[in-house]
């Protein structure tokens, strides 16, 4: 599972806050942060670089 909600809470951000910066919805970020979608090499480079985190971090790795 992927750590973004961790991520996302621990600065007190939406899931709409975080799907504003993958150019995306909140509801297919939702399906993302849920495991119910995978992320995408590009949206999880994205999220790297605004969380100042590895892409392994983010992938529990």
């Amino acid at each position: 599972m992927y750590r973004i909600r961790e991520l996302r809470e621990d600065r007190d951000l939406s899931q709409a806050e975080i799907a504003k910066v993958l150019k995306t919805t909140q509801q297919q970020y939702s399906k993302i942060e849920t495991g119910k979608s995978d992320i995408s090499g590009e949206k999880l480079i994205l999220l790297a670089k605004f969380y100042g985190v590895t892409t392994d971090y983010i992938l529990g790795m």
